[in-house]
C-alpha cells in the first residue's frame, strides 16, 4: 500500500490533542477522511489545526507530542 505524509503548515510546536486532558485527535491505525484534524502547531500562543489532504489510514506519528517542529517536516504518515 502507498503511503502519504502530512506536513507541518508551519514552525511551532506539535500537540496531537486539543487540550492535556483530552484525547488525541488521531491514534495509529485510525480511519482519516480528508479535513480531519491531526494535531495543532502552536505558535506564540496562537493555535493552527493541521487538517489531513487526504483520506487512507494512519500509520504512524512521526513527530512526538508537545516536540518543536519546523515548516514542510513531516509529522504524519498516512497509508492511502
Amino acid at each position: 500500500m502507498a503511503t502519504k505524509q502530512i506536513l507541518s503548515p508551519l514552525p511551532g510546536t506539535f500537540y496531537r490533542k486539543p487540550a492535556p486532558d483530552q484525547p488525541p485527535y488521531k491514534d495509529a491505525g485510525d480511519d482519516l477522511a480528508e479535513g480531519d484534524v491531526v494535531g495543532l502547531i502552536e505558535v506564540m500562543k496562537t493555535f493552527n489545526e493541521v487538517k489531513s489532504d487526504t483520506k487512507g489510514k494512519v500509520a504512524k506519528f512521526l513527530a512526538e507530542n508537545e516536540a518543536p517542529v519546523m515548516a514542510g517536516q513531516p509529522l504524519v504518515e498516512v497509508e492511502v
